[in-house]
């Protein structure tokens, strides 16, 4: 369901957000499923419940997930299939990398494969 990779530089409730969209995307999650409570997710990933609160936040203002009152968190029924990003933040993160792979001597075709990849395994 989510996966946590503790050795990666996103920060942790980034990655909570991300599998869930992830989920979402490949139908895993459906609108109305329930959510893990807050503290039912933090011991099953062994972190801190603050990190999920905040994760959690996000996906709620992001319309990815709603809260009902007395009854717990469920995927939203019009929750977006892919939610509006910042373009320009997320072309920076991938400029990053193009430049570490091209330092590397990888050529543009090579690049593309990975990104095609990547791409084609969401």
């Amino acid at each position: 369901m989510i996966n946590i990779d503790y050795k990666s530089d996103l920060p942790i409730y980034e990655q909570i957000i991300e599998q869930f969209k992830i989920n979402i995307m490949k139908g895993v999650f459906s609108a109305g499923d329930s959510v893990p409570s807050v503290r039912k997710m933090a011991a099953t990933l062994g972190i801190t419940p603050s990190t999920v609160a905040k994760a959690y936040a996000e996906l709620e203002r992001q319309g990815v997930i709603e809260t009902v009152r007395a009854k717990g968190t469920f995927i939203a029924a019009n929750a977006p299939e892919s939610v509006p990003l910042n373009i320009e933040k997320n072309k920076s993160k991938m400029l990053s990398e193009i430049i570490e792979l091209k330092h590397a001597g990888y050529s543009l075709s090579q690049i593309q494969s990975i990104v095609k990849e990547l791409y084609e395994s969401i």
